[in-house]
């Protein structure tokens, strides 16, 4: 018999709230406004009666575009994100709240002090997900484009890590006096006093989705959680893992000391034989006709609206320029030739129209089965080292985890896999950390 490495271990489970997307299905009758506060109260309430660690709120500072228009494939106006999560701590009681937000295009002390002040009046749920965007695209927002160069950005990060971890420092508990931070350095010069104290579990807690080489290094060195696309073959993501803990452990910190939470979709169906069919449904109307024109426009370099979706990919050549970043970073930069010469190859073999071949090439799925399937298989991966939980990426919003909590979690707690009540109040207690990296 196979040695179960981690035999007690147990899932977590985040919900993350993209925003703009095409995930979700727009089309169904019970999708909901990625506006109105009705449509985040419910996915943050049905995630807390699910026992879910986290609410991750994906930000965007920018409209995504193609061709030099607004992208209304997929358009979804994203509120500020620690504006919005302020509003759920109100109507939560437990479950953390996590920002997405930039250290390329914000400042230390500014952000240090919003972060603070949502972990606070939170008590003690809130967290962060730092993000490095160097594209001139989002630079524009701020009139100095791109502002950083691949290699600077996660110095940057570094530093504005650094920067934030010290000013929340700076508050004394036992006095409730408050010493200044000053920093000059080639990112950052300034003096800032915290205005606000440190909350029950001390600092937010750092979240971060960085795969590169680069991107994994700051993790170790920095971060608290990873959020990595390997949430599909259970392979890649205990080599991804296995590859963290040994990069902590260099870095003179535990193996143990970053919760790995890989981004997933989860489909469920009662029974067996309805699995195939409602996974098919799920990525044919998550990728609508003009979805696929859209994304095969984006390869090609031009519009193709006027082509039809379930008919042959277009036949002459792409455009020679490389796939600007605007509609995010999967293929940004990218050859457009390359990618067309594989989407015909893959066409030609498998008699695949345009909007299949968009299915077969965009497709992230994750896991689909009865509620029972799925919890064996969530519970191998973290008994088996692969990952500490799941982001879960719902495909119908604000709906979409209504399935996961009442049918798969309590599948997972007669496996012993998953909590049946929150332990602790902050999010550092139900991700069971230790403190924070500076506090040590």
């Amino acid at each position: 018999m196979t040695e179960v490495p981690f035999p007690r271990a147990q899932v977590h489970f985040g919900v993350f709230f993209q925003g703009v997307n095409h995930s979700t299905i727009w089309s169904d009758p019970s999708s909901g406004s990625q506006i109105d506060f009705e449509t985040f109260r419910r996915v943050a309430t049905t995630a807390e009666r699910g026992l879910f660690d986290a609410f991750f709120l994906g930000e965007g500072l920018r409209l995504r575009e193609q061709d030099g228009q607004l992208l209304d494939t997929d358009i979804a106006g994203r509120p500020d994100a620690i504006t919005q999560l302020a509003a759920l701590a109100g109507i939560t009681s437990r479950i953390g709240l996590v920002a997405t937000q930039n250290t390329t295009y914000n400042e230390p002390a500014d952000l240090a002090r919003r972060l603070a002040s949502l972990d606070v009046l939170s008590g003690g749920r809130a967290g962060w997900n730092a993000v490095t965007t160097d594209n001139a695209w989002t630079g524009e927002n701020f009139r100095r484009g791109g502002f950083l160069d691949h290699a600077l950005r996660y110095e940057r990060a570094a530093e504005f890590l650094s920067a934030a971890r010290e000013i929340w420092d700076a508050w004394d508990q036992d006095s409730g006096t408050a010493r200044t931070v000053e920093r000059e350095t080639a990112h950052f010069r300034f003096a800032a006093t915290p205005t606000v104290p440190r909350s029950a579990q001390g600092h937010p807690v750092i979240f971060q989705a960085g795969v590169s080489p680069a991107g994994r290094d700051f993790a170790a060195a920095h971060a608290e959680v990873i959020f990595s696309p390997f949430g599909t073959h259970f392979e890649p993501a205990r080599e991804f893992a296995t590859d963290i803990r040994t990069r902590l452990v260099a870095a003179g910190r535990p193996a143990d000391d970053i919760r790995i939470l890989p981004g997933t979709q989860i489909v469920l169906a009662e029974n067996e034989s309805e699995v195939a069919e409602k996974k098919r449904w799920v990525l044919e109307n998550q990728i609508t006709g003009a979805t696929a024109l859209s994304l095969a426009g984006q390869v090609w370099g031009k519009d193709l609206s006027h082509l039809d979706p379930d008919g042959p990919l277009p036949s002459e050549d792409p455009e020679p320029a490389k796939i600007s970043g605007t509609r995010g970073a999967q293929r940004d930069g990218q050859d457009r030739a390359a990618i067309a010469a594989q989407w015909r190859e893959l066409a030609e073999t498998k008699r695949l129209s345009l909007r299949q071949v968009a299915v077969e090439t965009t497709a992230r799925f994750g896991f689909a089965g009865t509620p029972g399937q799925v919890a064996d298989e969530l519970t191998r991966w973290v008994r088996h080292g692969a990952s500490d939980g799941f982001n879960i990426t719902p495909y119908l919003v604000p709906t979409g985890l209504d399935e996961i909590v009442e049918l798969l979690i309590p599948e997972l707690q007669d496996r012993g896999s998953y909590r049946t009540s929150y332990l602790g109040a902050t999010l550092r207690d139900h991700l069971d950390l230790r403190p924070p990296l500076s506090r040590r």
